[in-house]
């Protein structure tokens, strides 16, 4: 009998393929270099394919597909109950294709090749921003050490350092000075790159009407809107926009039994830097929200004044994340309250 699904266990060299008919029979279970992934399955039938969404999985589920395999991702966490034995390949591979045919699995969407190139800058524009933010305590820390206390952020930073630099008699050894000058290069040449990566982002945004029509609502930025639509694209694999929300962590924990739902503190599941992104931008958008008068700045307001500021801005960015579902997976456009 022909093979009607199979699981693949992913890898940087050596892939496990595990795959069965339609009766769950086992048909099949081998190693496949890399070089043998596409000659093995161009001459399969086309059929059911299931891997987790890892590395380099999206590039797989692209090319497997123009074989004509209908193939899904899956999140790793859905796929580990099924593993019945001891953690190798072969049993990672088994687990796999069990999963892939469950009727009630969630599949992850496959990235087209623009979503992975917008998603490569963001995490490098990330990993920027933290390593200048390590830099400016790094400096920030040896001036302490000199007796010079520079105001906690970027700005002061910036300003104080070719002062410190020009002032012969603030008691900064010379060899420190050249130390400092080095630091202050590095500091600079970090602004130069991220500065570069926003300007990169700006105008993929210009040319994306996805990302403009995100840009209209309250609390969404360029940077933030480009990262949705890198993460999720037209946001049709969720059914709502509270799923869409609860993928980036911002809907309450359930622990409910017995008839009484007991809600939490958010989950703080899936895209950590999507969430924090939407997290900071409510916490804007709130800031502006005391200054206007239209329905959802004061539905915002007394939010923040019956609970707490941090519980106000968590609420908004779960609406800013529903109504990006709505304008992503509807073609919609944002309507502004009244």
């Amino acid at each position: 009998m022909t093979i009607a699904r199979v699981g693949v266990d992913l890898a940087k060299l050596v892939f496990q393929v595990h795959g069965v008919n339609r009766a769950e029979k086992v048909q099949q279970r081998k190693q496949l270099r890399r070089s043998q992934m596409l000659g093995y399955f161009g001459k399969l039938e086309p059929c059911l394919i299931g891997m987790e969404a890892c590395s380099s999985a999206h590039y797989w589920a692209r090319e497997l597909s123009k074989l004509g395999h209908d193939v899904r991702l899956m999140a790793p966490q859905f796929v580990k109950p099924y593993v019945k034995s001891g953690k190798n390949d072969a049993n990672d591979a088994e687990a796999i294709c069990e999963a892939v045919g469950r009727p009630s699995m969630r599949f992850v969407a496959i990235k087209t090749v623009e979503q992975q190139v917008i998603q490569a800058g963001h995490r490098i524009r990330s990993r920027l921003v933290k390593s200048r933010t390590a830099l400016t305590n790094e400096i920030r820390g040896f001036l302490a050490e000199f007796g010079v206390i520079v105001a906690k952020s970027l700005g002061p930073l910036r300003r104080a350092l070719p002062e410190l630099l020009e002032d012969a008699e603030n008691g900064l050894p010379g060899d420190f000075r050249v130390l400092l000058m080095g630091l202050s290069e590095e500091l600079r040449a970090l602004d130069e790159r991220i500065a570069a990566f926003d300007a990169r982002i700006a105008q993929v945004a210009r040319e994306d009407d996805r990302i403009k029509r995100l840009l209209e609502i309250e609390g969404i930025g360029a940077i933030t809107a480009s990262a949705l639509v890198a993460a999720v694209g037209d946001a049709t694999q969720f059914n709502s926009g509270r799923d869409m929300a609860a993928c980036f962590g911002l809907t309450p924990r359930q622990h409910s039994s017995g008839g009484k739902n007991r809600l939490g503190r958010i989950s703080k599941r899936g895209d950590k830097y999507i969430r924090m992104l939407l997290v900071h931008g409510a916490r804007a958008a709130l800031n502006a929200a005391k200054h206007k008068e239209d329905g959802r700045s004061r539905w915002i307001m007394n939010l923040a004044d019956r609970r707490n500021k941090n519980i106000a801005t968590v609420a908004l960015a779960n609406k800013n994340a529903r109504i990006a579902w709505s304008i992503l997976s509807r073609g919609e456009s944002y309507r502004k309250a009244a």
